[in-house]
């Protein structure tokens, strides 16, 4: 596997390290070792999967707060999107920036998202399934977001938004969260 920090702190591009031949390849998605070498989680407590049907749709901004904070490992395995994460940690010098990677079937890159982040993603094709990996259960007590469009995020997204639901459209605006502590 190849870890590429990324511009927030904590966060990482994954990328698989193929061993191909002339079947195909094979590659790890995942190893406590590797994990615990870059002190990153190596407990995983929930797998979810998702569809999206419509290219230009946004899912998120997501997150969970402590005690169910949870860190999420990120796999689009049909279409391709573009990921973004938003630093919501207290005390952090990169607190409401945003970051972005595309992930697609055809790239295979995933996306680590430490604690204390909001999380969410466009669609850049029709028909994307995603894969999450999460180090906490889902709590709907402990969950927030942050709307997609905020101003002060100015998040690029590629598509004009197409697919929105209620409930992400309600989100509040980043001078409306409270920054997670960690």
């Amino acid at each position: 596997m190849i870890f590429t920090p990324l511009p927030l702190v904590g966060a990482f591009r994954i990328d698989l390290d193929r061993r191909e031949d002339s079947r195909g390849f094979f590659a790890r998605m995942v190893c406590e070792t590797e994990f615990a070498a870059h002190g990153l989680n190596t407990r995983w407590a929930q797998m979810n999967t998702s569809l999206t049907r419509e290219a230009g749709s946004v899912r998120g901004l997501h997150f969970q707060r402590p005690p169910m904070a949870e860190v999420k490992l990120v796999k689009c395995v049909a279409g391709a999107i573009l990921d973004v994460i938003v630093d919501l940690r207290a005390g952090s010098g990169t607190f409401g920036h945003w970051h972005g990677v595309e992930l697609s079937a055809e790239n295979r890159t995933m996306m680590y998202v430490p604690e204390g982040f909001a999380h969410g993603f466009q669609t850049l094709t029709s028909d994307c399934e995603l894969i999450y990996l999460h180090s906490c259960a889902y709590s709907a007590s402990h969950e927030g977001g942050l709307r997609h469009d905020d101003p002060a995020l100015v998040i690029g997204w590629p598509l004009p938004v197409t697919g929105l639901s209620p409930r992400d459209a309600a989100h509040p605006l980043l001078t409306g969260i409270e920054a997670i502590q960690p």
